[in-house]
């Protein structure tokens, strides 16, 4: 099983990521390399919402919510997490 978190983005969002988008891409690349997240990106035309598949427990991704400066400074408007059963398709590792 995975989670999904998805992120509700402001509406400008694209002109108000790029003071945060190294952090915040640094934050994630950390997570893959761990195993712990394994896609992530936004939504595009309009960029209103952004999806990232986990592969880690609920705690790891709250923590990365907690941390994310999208989240921290307001660029992301709310977020929720939710499982996603894997049908087709082999999960990483299996």
């Amino acid at each position: 099983m995975h989670l999904v978190l998805e992120y509700a983005l402001v509406e400008d969002y694209l002109e108000h990521r790029a003071a945060l988008r190294e952090e915040h891409l640094a934050l994630a690349r950390a997570a893959h390399e761990r195993g712990e997240l394994l896609m992530a990106g936004a939504l595009p035309d309009p960029y209103d919402r952004a999806l990232l598949v986990w592969t880690a427990p609920r705690e790891v991704v709250e923590r990365f919510v907690e941390s994310d400066p999208y989240v921290v400074h307001g660029l992301v408007t709310g977020w929720t997490i939710r499982p996603r059963n894997v049908v087709i398709g082999a999960a990483p590792g299996s």
